[in-house]
């Protein structure tokens, strides 16, 4: 059924009608007709619309359901929403809102499986958890509760990237969340300096930049084959020794660690671990007849140095073997950089 009304000024605006089915129904152009219905309502619309006429005719062509054909949407302007853009939309939506039940409310990062819960079903993640002896949220007792249906629903979703904000754009499976993370390039980075005294953390981009301004006094020696020269060795305490090396697009750290009679000599580069694997240093002792030798793949400042030398992953010797190879209380350190 259809309501049709004459327009008095000549001029009308002409819809398509849908048949039972809901397919708009359009007439076959190359086909005659006995007789035809104009449809058309008084809407103002330009001299220039077209009419789209209907019969009681089964030789009729059928246009997708809510669809007007191209001349009649470009001639009376008609736009139509992409329902598929909407339904995307809404289950973008619908997905963050569900990764949103897994923020912890004390780090705001997501809690991943092993999931623990309060009496009251509150969760945590598992690194608050450790420092944690009451539920942020309700001041309840935390137990060993498990949330296993809140796993089984983390199994089914992505995380984005704690470094999203960053720039990282990564979505991954809460199993590969952590690994990435551990060596996302948009991770911050802290000053590569040994010592606990500068607090500065940035992009890689910028750490040259803030080595230049922050730690002027640290030498840099262009090449690939040069003399690390550390200077009053006999200082008692903590000491470090600190040099720049630039060679093949890169900049190395040179340091030498002193730590009661030890010392711990390496190199790291001021890129990534990616970046670092391309490489291969050499540090040399060379004295009477004494050669002390040592070669590995720098550490990335991504990582840091501390824990190569806590675990002796480095050039390491006593004070009595650096005075034999110390001259006048200086100690000369061959380094060489190649790739790997």
């Amino acid at each position: 059924m259809m309501m049709m009304k004459n327009n008095s000024n000549g001029n009308s605006t002409t819809f398509t009608v849908h048949d039972r089915l809901g397919a708009a129904i359009a007439p076959n152009a190359n086909a005659s007709y006995p007789s035809t219905t104009t449809c058309s309502i008084n809407l103002s619309t330009p001299s220039n619309c077209q009419s789209i006429t209907t019969v009681n005719n089964s030789n009729t062509n059928l246009m997708p359901a809510g669809s007007l054909s191209s001349a009649t949407a470009a001639s009376c302007n008609i736009t139509t929403g992409n329902s598929n853009n909407n339904s995307t939309s809404n289950s973008s939506n619908q997905h963050q809102d569900l990764v949103n039940l897994f923020e912890c409310p004390v780090c705001f990062d997501y809690a991943l499986p092993p999931i623990l819960q309060c009496q009251s079903g509150h969760i945590v993640c598992s690194q608050c958890r450790q420092k944690l002896s009451s539920c942020p949220t309700c001041r309840g007792p935390l137990g060993n509760i498990r949330n296993l249906g809140m796993e089984k629903v983390a199994d089914t979703i992505v995380f984005p990237c704690k470094y999203q904000t960053n720039g990282c754009l990564s979505n991954l499976v809460h199993k590969n969340k952590l690994e990435h993370e551990d060596c996302c390039d948009f991770r911050p980075y802290m000053c590569p300096c040994p010592g606990a005294s500068c607090k500065w953390q940035g992009s890689l981009e910028n750490v040259m930049q803030h080595l230049w301004l922050a730690h002027k006094s640290i030498t840099t020696l262009q090449g690939e084959d040069i003399v690390f020269l550390a200077t009053d060795i006999t200082l008692l305490g903590a000491v470090d020794w600190v040099m720049m090396q630039s060679c093949f697009g890169h900049h190395f750290m040179l340091v030498l660690e002193k730590q009661e009679q030890q010392f711990f000599a390496i190199v790291q580069l001021i890129g990534s671990r990616q970046q670092a694997e391309k490489f291969v240093y050499r540090l040399e002792l060379n004295g009477s007849k004494r050669r002390l030798t040592w070669e590995s793949t720098p550490k990335s400042i991504h990582d840091g140095i501390q824990q190569a030398i806590l675990l002796s992953d480095c050039l390491v010797f006593d004070g009595a073997t650096a005075l034999l190879f110390s001259e006048n209380g200086n100690l000369a350190i061959n380094v060489t950089v190649s790739i790997g």
